[in-house]
């Protein structure tokens, strides 16, 4: 399988030039591509495309600057535009199982700028990585590859930070399970409530509770600060000025703190539900909906939901767990874990509720985990069966009975 090995790196002003130089071409070269994919009727295979805007276009005095890079970011980047239009055709076609995608979009001078070297292009040093027609770079190695890379990509954040992302080949790790299942409720105060009743508790004024076992970050002083930033770009009249450019540098650095400190949270969170457990089994979320409540909608996107069940699918594969989703119209919330009685919808404000059937009382987020675990695993109770029999019956039934 296959896995990708990011480090930042830092380099000089002479190869800042470089690869500024390079992050253009290969921008250049893909808003050609698109342009002339939706001038023509039919869409045109990437030789053409390559033959039409890299070939033809260095010969120009428009495109003659195309020739100061490498070509090998230059095909990758029409290489890429081809994958794109075809995610697009397999979403309209219903092949693709992830959310629907739409047409290729041209790319922005302000946003992120990448570009791919594939083998040829770049080459180990020891310690530094030389790229073709930009020099050696020395990454920070926080770790090392497990294998030699097959692709390596540039990046550029809106935040001007530069990162090298390899594309390696690994092997699925082979760990025992403690446990056998683990079924695992979404939220937004309590972040993921487990079946076993451990729970990830989001922290508030920096006091921790000692039984809970993770505590999830919490972005409010952050989120205040990125309102109050977004507010002043929004003010600004002038696109092109150099104030404008400093407020959204420092936006882009508020949104990438917090998607650094959700992100190292998600991944030791994620690393050891998988490490522990055999199976693990997550509720497919209709997080698209629930993000149309103007009240929820900012504090259920801080979250990170689908970023969860992304790095808990990608590690049960390199873990050789089992990852189970579960329908979300599984009544999860409705059922006694313990007698399987189903006691229908109940307000979000109503937090513990008891069983009018067996008299448990149970933490609405850990029954709910509870059930999911239980549907996950096939061994979910006959819920109709169960309400019918504990609904109340008159005397003379009784009797006959």
């Amino acid at each position: 399988m296959k896995a990708r090995y990011q480090y930042r790196f830092y380099p000089t002003d002479q190869q800042q030039q470089s690869l500024a130089q390079l992050f253009g071409c290969v921008r250049v070269v893909f808003n050609d591509a698109l342009a002339l994919c939706k001038q023509s009727d039919k869409l045109p295979s990437n030789n053409d495309l390559q033959k039409l805007v890299i070939t033809q276009a260095k010969k120009t005095a428009e495109r003659a600057w195309l020739s100061t890079v490498s070509n090998i970011p230059l095909q990758q980047s029409v290489a890429d535009l081809g994958v794109a239009y075809k995610n697009f055709f397999d979403s309209l076609k219903g092949k693709s199982k992830s959310k629907k995608v739409g047409t290729p979009k041209f790319k922005n001078k302000t946003n992120q700028q990448s570009a791919r070297f594939r083998i040829g292009g770049f080459s180990i040093k020891g310690d530094e990585i030389y790229l073709a027609k930009i020099g050696n770079i020395k990454p920070i190695w926080s770790r090392e590859l497990p294998t030699p890379p097959t692709s390596v990509t540039v990046i550029k954040d809106c935040a001007n930070r530069y990162f090298l992302s390899f594309v390696v080949e690994v092997e699925p790790i082979r760990v025992d399970a403690k446990n056998q299942s683990i079924g695992i409720d979404l939220g937004i105060k309590v972040f993921a409530f487990m079946s076993n009743g451990e729970k990830a508790k989001s922290r508030e004024s920096g006091r921790a509770e000692y039984s809970v076992r993770h505590i999830s970050p919490n972005y409010s002083k952050l989120d205040k600060r990125l309102r109050r930033k977004q507010k002043q770009l929004a003010r600004q009249r002038s696109k092109d000025s150099n104030r404008r450019d400093k407020i959204r540098i420092q936006v882009a650095k508020l949104h990438n703190k917090i998607k650094d400190i959700r992100k190292d949270f998600l991944h030791k969170l994620s690393t050891k539900i998988v490490s522990e457990n055999q199976t693990i089994v997550l509720e497919n979320l209709n997080v698209s909906g629930m993000v149309k409540n103007r009240k929820l909608s900012r504090a259920i996107s801080l979250q990170g939901w689908r970023e969860f069940r992304t790095l808990c699918e990608a590690k049960c594969q390199k873990y050789s767990r089992e990852f189970v989703v579960i329908s979300r119209w599984e009544p999860t919330s409705q059922v006694c874990s313990e007698c399987g009685y189903k006691w229908g919808k109940l307000d979000l404000k109503v937090r513990t509720v008891q069983c009018i059937n067996c008299g448990t009382e149970h933490d609405r987020d850990e029954n709910a985990a509870k059930n999911i675990n239980k549907v996950g695993m096939g061994h979910c109770h006959d819920y109709k069966c169960t309400s019918r029999q504990s609904k109340t019956t008159t005397v003379a039934s009784v009797i006959e009975a």
